[in-house]
């Protein structure tokens, strides 16, 4: 049996019926062979052969994945590793705005519907499998408790509707957001992570929560930065809320407390004044207690703290320039830099000894310049003074004033003791209430003296060391006690008037201002004078038995007076009776002569 000629490669045939050199063993010289490349075209029987090993049968409903052919008019020609391919209507492959979204190439989910037609297709269906391998996926994160992304439809009856992918689920108001929301219809058209909280596949009922998908998200977040912080670290944050007290800062996922004295190295009324909602921060973790969630944070902590160098700053006695923050019963506030205040103290702010209001002297805003009296850096503690800015006025007092010299001030204030006498800015004197009234026993300044009253005095003595001036009013008039001693010796005899009496004796005014004592000594018994002595505001005749200028005391006596006119009644009885007894003897002679 004759063979068919085998072709080889370069196109030479073999067999019987070959060239003559075959048939004599002798090998002709062949010419060069051209490079040997692949032969291109398709072997005709590896369709086939991939056709027939591809499965017998497909079973309706089951479901395959697909490699997307080509669109031909408005179906979809995919491949499912059939003999035959597949046909899907287009439609089931358009958005909600009519788009297209698939092509070429693309590997799609289908279901099978029915046997190749007459044109020896398979009716497939994308839309039913996507639709149940959904409802699998949604049923299984319903099941794991995990989130699923959703489209919002639009609003609705209580809620929200919402597209979890080709099946339509509600989400309730109340569930949209973990705040309460009111308008419901900015969530229109907006992609988000919900949780199912209710599936019922049967019924084809999905409910939805975004606020739960949201309260776990925060929940891990929080506890991620929870993990994640320790106390010293540096982090940002954004700036959520704004109080009275402080700031609290979203670190993302949990918040952390700005305390407003935290804020900065000044003084901060509101923080407000720095910071607004929305602000991203940088921070200092300073406390984290993770069992209560709470954080503090710090801003300050940043930056360095201006009292760590205060003292090369501010020296002892040195000059320096401050803006008043607050004004208090006790003193002003004033910040030197931001970060650093002191205070001047009220009794620092004049050299006057009469106190005024710190509001008096400064106003809140004011620019002023102060001498720094102290420092104390580790109890962040400047003590300021204004008065020290100007001389004072008792270092120069003896110079100025002289003892014995006539003032005139204005009485300030008054006491039980005496009056303040404000003679210029910043130097009071006190009239003691002595020396109000020569004449006078003022028991009170006020029975001779008005507060704001212009009065003269003059100066008794100068303490500029103890910051002291004492003043006298009487001394204006002369001394009604150094004219009475001029005046009068003892042994003199006055008339005065009984003032009050005392247990030891009569005090009684001899001049105006001036009184001695009648001890009771000095006055007579009743068996000594039948006359009894003057009684209160009575006048009388007293003699003086002793002066003492020095001790400004005059002692008087009622008996010697007393003696004197006894002494002098009986003179004057003797004297009447001898003149008596001779008118009689010469009655007598005359009436002898006459008989």
């Amino acid at each position: 049996m004759a063979t068919e000629p085998e072709e080889r490669p370069g196109g030479q045939q073999s067999g019987v019926g070959s060239a003559p050199e075959a048939a004599v063993g002798v090998q002709p010289i062949a010419a060069p062979r051209p490079p040997f490349t692949p032969a291109r075209e398709v072997d005709p029987y590896a369709n086939l052969m991939e056709d027939y090993s591809r499965p017998a049968t497909l079973h309706p409903g089951e479901i395959r994945q697909g490699r997307v052919v080509k669109i031909s008019g408005e179906d979809v020609i995919v491949d499912i590793g059939y003999k035959s391919d597949g046909l899907v209507p287009l439609e089931q492959f358009r958005d909600a705005l009519g788009r297209i979204r698939v092509q070429p190439g693309d590997r799609v989910d289908v279901m099978m519907e029915s046997a190749a037609d007459q044109e020896g297709y398979v009716r497939l269906s994308h839309e039913r499998a996507r639709r149940l391998v959904l409802w699998e996926k949604l049923e299984k994160a319903y099941a794991n408790k995990t989130t699923v992304e959703a489209q919002v439809v639009e609003r609705v009856k209580g809620g929200l509707e919402v597209d979890l992918g080709g099946v339509r689920g509600f989400l309730p108001g109340s569930q949209s957001d973990i705040r309460p929301t009111h308008n419901l219809e900015v969530w229109k058209g907006q992609d988000i992570q919900v949780r199912i909280i209710k599936l019922n596949r049967r019924r084809d009922n999905i409910v939805v929560s975004r606020r739960v998908a949201l309260e776990e998200d925060i929940a891990d977040r929080r506890k991620g930065v929870l993990e994640s912080l320790v106390e010293g670290a540096v982090v940002t944050g954004a700036v959520k809320n704004l109080t009275d007290y402080g700031v609290f800062v979203d670190l993302g996922g949990v918040d952390g407390l700005l305390h407003v004295t935290d804020i900065c190295h000044g003084r901060l009324t509101h923080p407000s004044e720095m910071l607004h909602i929305g602000d991203t921060v940088t921070v200092k973790v300073l406390k984290c207690d993770r069992n209560q969630e709470r954080i503090s944070l710090g801003m300050k902590q940043l930056q360095p703290d201006p009292w760590e160098t205060v003292v090369e700053r501010y020296p002892p006695n040195c000059r320096a320039y401050g803006r008043v923050m607050n004004i208090t019963d006790y003193g002003a506030f004033v910040e030197l830099e931001p970060g650093v205040e002191g205070l001047i103290h009220v009794s620092e702010m004049t050299w006057s000894k009469r106190t005024k209001h710190p509001s008096k002297v400064v106003a809140t805003g004011d620019q002023v310049e102060v001498v720094v009296l102290e420092v104390n850096a580790r109890e962040r503690r400047i003590s300021l003074g204004l008065k020290q800015l100007e001389p004072n006025p008792w270092t120069t007092l003896s110079g100025r004033y002289a003892v014995g010299s006539v003032v005139e001030g204005r009485v300030r204030n008054l006491t039980d003791f005496g009056a303040f006498v404000e003679i210029e800015e910043g130097v009071d004197g006190l009239v003691h209430v002595s020396d109000i009234s020569w004449t006078k026993h003022v028991r009170h300044p006020s029975e001779a003296l008005k507060k704001g009253q212009k009065v003269k005095a003059v100066i008794l003595r100068i303490d500029g060391e103890n910051r002291r001036l004492s003043l006298g009013i009487k001394q204006l008039q002369p001394d009604a006690w150094e004219t009475f001693f001029q005046s009068h010796t003892v042994g003199d005899v006055v008339r005065g008037k009984v003032t009050r009496r005392a247990g030891f004796g009569l005090f009684v005014e001899v001049a105006e201002g001036v009184e001695g004592l009648c001890h009771n000594s000095e006055i007579p018994g009743e068996d000594e004078d039948p006359i009894a002595p003057p009684g209160d505001g009575q006048h009388g005749n007293f003699r003086i038995i002793k002066l003492n200028p020095a001790e400004k005391k005059i002692g008087l006596s009622l008996k010697a007076v007393a003696d004197e006119e006894q002494r002098a009644r009986l003179e004057h009885y003797q004297q009447q009776a001898a003149s008596a007894t001779s008118t009689i003897e010469e009655v007598l002679t005359l009436k002898r002569e006459e008989n």
